[in-house]
């Protein structure tokens, strides 16, 4: 399934785009997608300490703006938010 990652405030510089798409083989909790976003930023910035920092203590919203939990599962595809802290982390 597709997962489009919006990207709002720090996250911004996660990529040139205002969002990245991620292909999940199965339903999958919030707290596994950090775990996903964290390998992308392995891979595309070298392990940026800050980067990860920011998913670590990002909050996540739904596509109807609702806040969702690190144990919220995603069974099909959708647009998930990711909201960083205030100053980045």
């Amino acid at each position: 399934m597709k997962i489009k990652l919006e990207l709002f405030g720090a996250s911004r510089d996660f990529s040139n785009k205002d969002h990245i798409e991620f292909q999940i083989k199965e339903k999958t909790e919030i707290k596994d997608f950090r775990k996903e976003i964290i390998d992308y930023l392995e891979k595309n910035f070298k392990g940026n300490e800050d980067f990860k920092k920011i998913v670590a203590t990002s909050a996540f919203c739904s596509e109807d703006n609702n806040i969702i939990t690190d144990n919220y599962i995603i069974l099909k595809d959708q647009k998930i938010g990711i909201i960083p802290p205030i100053g980045g982390g």
